[in-house]
């Protein structure tokens, strides 16, 4: 079987600038764009044209590299600030998703000693780059880790993209079932449609049947009622942050996690170490809060009265004890988790 892995977004040295795939005109189209400001970048994140915690993660790494190429001032205290301005904004567009404050901080930290803008713009941009390598040899070890847990004949429940689209390459939940497709598992997928901007019905769905994975999506509803009939074998979900008594992940996983519990079916979450937050607890984290139009509207066609609002959470968090395992690219850790457990090594 060819399993692809394209690059979900990418530096243009020619150009100096990310290129990234348009993941809102997925699936009826595929396209990139270019992205030569901070500006269009952080709109891209906000509009999840760029999405998923590792590719989020990459986007903060490029980000930081992409400011120190449109800012010009040659005095370096003052690029710096500008830099860390620009660092600032990207951080705030997705305040669940720890692995973009992550990347934006790794690549920054690099640049701190840097002696002059072109040092900077040197090592910023080597740092973005090793993040992104970084993250395909992640998930191709999650991957491996992951598909060692499955059985040899399984159909697979997945939620929202936790695929090559939402990494640089691969995919983490997806990176699971393609590694175990890879080592000659009989692998079948049920992918939720994940209301209300469907990334499993246009994102996961489209992975899959592009690699030939078999792949059946249903309503988000359906879920439990598979389980109970019988037809699931197991749960693999990404994650958008990990802390140590909680799962962050798109908005109905905790749904997911429930039911599975009730049905003796085993509930994993495939996410590297760059999700980790071994400072906060649930309490802790604001969950985002969404447009009430993506509710009350699909494409032009109103789907809710004028008069009613809305609560449009992003994510939910999933308690520890609902999980069976978290596979992470150095090994496969089970609940409780410990504080140590969570430190990025």
């Amino acid at each position: 079987m060819q399993i692809n892995s394209d690059k979900t977004l990418f530096w243009d040295d020619k150009k100096n600038c990310i290129v990234f795939v348009r993941q809102t005109l997925l699936p009826a189209v595929y396209k990139t764009a270019e992205c030569g400001t901070i500006e269009e970048l952080a709109e891209a994140i906000r509009t999840l044209d760029i999405r998923g915690a590792p590719a989020l993660g990459v986007a903060g790494g490029y980000g930081v590299a992409l400011s120190t190429f449109v800012h010009d001032d040659g005095n370096i205290e003052g690029f710096m600030r500008l830099v860390s301005d620009d660092a600032k904004y990207l951080t705030s567009t997705r305040p669940t998703a720890i692995n973009l404050s992550w990347g934006i901080n790794r690549v920054f930290k690099a640049i701190e000693d840097a002696d002059s803008p072109d040092d900077a713009r040197r090592v910023a941009l080597a740092e973005a780059n090793a993040i992104a390598h970084e993250d395909e040899e992640m998930c191709r070890s999650i991957g491996r880790n992951g598909a060692e847990l499955l059985p040899d004949k399984c159909t697979v429940l997945t939620h929202c993209n936790a695929g090559a689209l939402a990494c640089w390459t691969w995919g983490t939940a997806l990176g699971v079932i393609r590694s175990a497709v890879e080592a000659g598992k009989d692998v079948s997928v049920i992918s939720c449609e994940t209301r209300p901007l469907n990334q499993g019905s246009r994102l996961t769905a489209w992975e899959l049947a592009r690699d030939k994975i078999p792949v059946k999506t249903i309503t988000d509803s359906s879920a439990a009622f598979l389980m109970r009939k019988g037809m699931i074998d197991a749960v693999v979900v990404g994650a958008d942050r990990i802390t140590r008594d909680a799962v962050f992940n798109k908005i109905g996983t905790y749904t997911h996690a429930v039911s599975a519990k009730y049905h003796n079916i085993p509930f994993y979450v495939a996410a590297p170490y760059s999700t980790f937050d071994a400072v906060r607890l649930e309490k802790d984290i604001v969950i985002e809060e969404r447009s009430r139009d993506e509710l009350a509207f699909c494409g032009e066609r109103q789907l809710m009265p004028d008069n009613v609002d809305a609560l449009n959470y992003a994510f939910d968090a999933t308690p520890m004890e609902l999980v069976t395992a978290i596979v992470t690219e150095k090994g496969v850790l089970r609940p409780p988790i410990a504080k140590e457990d969570l430190t990025r090594k």
